[in-house]
């Protein structure tokens, strides 16, 4: 919704979190000895928000639409060693201010040399670390004079307002005044509106010392912008370089198209040539000479050993395919921009809890084929093992969290929240889900299955199941990493993600992708004629995951600067539950390209 505003109309500036790329801890704005208003209130937040960490309050910050401000005194606050000391290690970890004005963020306009083109900092750092000339000793400095610029958008017809941009360049000044301090009507020298003397740099900084006093201050300028409303938020979805990624993005994906339309074309055409030359045989000698995958018909479909574990882990591939796929239509369809802050997390929460109905069925059918019966037990399974695994990491890590005093700690009510959407919503659709699929009649087999299991004969070294599995995994990686490194980017980066088309054609090419390489290893396997291939083909694609946790710690050691123990915990807690969650979404997808194929070519031949 656009809301409009008139000459002298208030804009409500907001308060965010102080975020930083160094700790990945982010921590409320009052946490810091900032001015605060009379009163400190809360903004009502989504459950994407507070899983964020945001912390949305009021502000003592007052803007006026059109009314240009200069110099205006906030409050000055006398910092003890404590603040002192928390200044001083936020300053070191370049932590940053978040606010919010008309619900865009504000940014800091930075010069780029290579291309003499302007990028854009999401928010402000909290102070810099410097030194006084002739001297070497490092000093923290404080950024206590903010130069607000607004950027409005006017309606020709109607003469009112809209907010397309919010900027600041922060200054550290060591404000000075004449005679007794009387709050805000304290004259400068530093700073004075009344003799238009502004601040354009920051010559002489406010340093961060126990026992010292601190003046706060800001302007507020406002400029007539050509950007309508419609497309203001082009500037904070440009902060990356966009080009490197289109054609990093089109250049893979037209890499793994050609090889799945060759390994396609191979497929067809061998496939085609072994199905005429078993239906053309006549002789039972020709039959027992033959070799290949016909030959363990019998046993092909054979229940293979840990069935139940197998059944779950395609049921929750099922949920996770599910809501990635409802997630991204959405996104794809503009209803998840950055604006609506929190709604991506939400929404896929939401849509996983949904998804439990299918996790359900899916898991039930393919215990039924299995020969299950007890349909109960796999249902709280299917309801429990992953929800429960990373409930369990998500606990841990938030103890973490809660100890290190950020604001990135879930609280209590929200923690309820969430255990109320897995028990209240989540497992009761997986137990319908459960019923309505063991209540249809089993997946009958194209083949019957031998009483006795034939003896896999040896197997070359090339096919050994551990060198396939890994082998396996690499063209499915292959197919995302690029939008990977992208993703890590904006979450541990702080930077907006919104190419969602192309993230959803890549997520195309991933699913074509882990099928055909199955289906080759698989076909490979039963040529072989090794005919366990239930687990295998579950393996082979998800082993994908492994090369995905690789590649975070890849980035781990080359992209970020974290420096905490805590911080560092964070980030592998979270990339190995992402990695396990992967593992179970490509390892699903390969299974059922494996399972539909495997069921085509047994029911393509005669068998006699």
């Amino acid at each position: 919704m656009a809301f409009t505003f008139g000459q002298k109309d208030p804009l409500l500036v907001k308060v965010n979190k102080l975020t930083s790329t160094k700790t990945q801890l982010p921590y409320s704005y009052y946490s810091l000895p900032f001015c605060k208003p009379n009163t400190i209130v809360d903004s009502a937040e989504n459950l994407g928000e507070v899983l964020r960490g945001d912390r949305i309050e009021n502000s003592p910050y007052v803007f006026e639409m059109g009314e240009p401000k200069m110099c205006q005194i906030i409050c000055k606050a006398k910092i003890d060693d404590k603040q002192a000391k928390e200044l001083k290690e936020k300053i070191e970890d370049e932590y940053r201010v978040n606010m919010i004005l008309d619900n865009l963020p504000l940014v800091v306009p930075l010069a780029r040399q290579d291309r003499g083109a302007t990028v854009y900092q999401a928010g402000y750092h909290v102070g810099v670390k410097g030194q006084y000339a002739g001297n070497n000793d490092k000093k923290s400095f404080i950024h206590n004079h903010l130069a607000f610029l607004v950027k409005y958008h006017k309606d020709e017809t109607t003469d009112l307002s809209r907010i397309v941009g919010f900027e600041v360049k922060p200054f550290s000044i060591n404000h000075q005044f004449e005679g007794p301090w009387n709050d805000k009507n304290t004259r400068l020298i530093t700073c004075d509106p009344h003799a238009s003397k502004l601040l354009v740099n920051s010559d002489t900084p406010q340093e961060v010392e126990a026992g010292k006093e601190i003046i706060f201050t800001y302007d507020v300028g406002f400029e007539e912008s050509d950007i309508k409303w419609a497309s203001r938020w082009d500037t904070y979805l440009l902060m990356i370089d966009d080009q490197i990624h289109w054609f990093s993005i089109v250049n893979s994906l037209m890499i793994v198209l050609f090889l799945s339309g060759m390994v396609a074309m191979i497929m067809l055409r061998t496939l085609y040539r072994d199905i005429s030359r078993y239906n053309q045989l006549e002789t039972e000698e020709e039959t027992q000479e033959e070799t290949g995958w016909k030959l363990v018909h019998g046993d092909v479909f054979r229940p293979p050993a840990n069935s139940d574990l197998l059944c779950v882990c395609v049921g929750t591939g099922v949920q996770f395919f599910g809501m990635l796929l409802v997630t991204m239509i959405f996104a794809v369809l503009g209803f998840l921009s950055p604006s609506n802050r929190g709604g991506l997390m939400t929404a896929m929460l939401l849509t996983w809890v949904l998804m439990g109905l299918f996790a359900g069925y899916a898991s039930s059918r393919l215990y039924k084929m299995l020969k299950g019966s007890e349909w109960k037990s796999i249902t709280l399974r299917t309801a429990f093992l992953f929800p429960g695994i990373a409930f369990g990491i998500f606990f841990v890590l938030n103890a973490l969290i809660w100890g290190e005093k950020s604001s990135g700690a879930v609280p209590f009510t929200t923690m309820f929240a969430l255990v109320l959407l897995w028990f209240g919503i989540s497992v009761p659709l997986v137990f319908v889900g459960s019923y309505l699929g063991f209540k249809q009649p089993a997946i009958e087999a194209p083949v019957k299955t031998n009483k006795i299991p034939r003896q896999v004969p040896e197997q070359a070294w090339y096919m050994n199941p551990a060198f396939t599995i890994l082998i396996g995994g690499i063209l499915p990686f292959g197919a995302v990493f690029i939008e990977l490194f992208f993703i890590l980017t904006s979450i541990w980066l702080h930077q907006f993600y919104y190419i969602f088309g192309f993230l959803f054609l890549v997520f195309i090419i991933l699913i074509v992708t882990c099928a055909e390489i199955t289906i080759v290893l698989c076909y490979f396997q039963l040529c072989s004629e090794d005919y366990l291939w239930w687990w295998r083909s579950f393996l082979t694609s998800g082993s994908s995951a492994i090369y995905l946790f690789l590649y975070a710690g890849f980035y781990f050691f080359t992209k970020l600067q974290i420096t905490k123990v805590v911080s560092g915990m964070l980030y592998f807690g979270y990339m190995l539950l992402a990695s396990f969650a992967f593992c179970v979404l490509t390892g699903t997808i390969g299974f059922y390209a494996c399972f539909c194929f495997t069921r085509l070519i047994y029911s393509s031949v005669k068998i006699d």
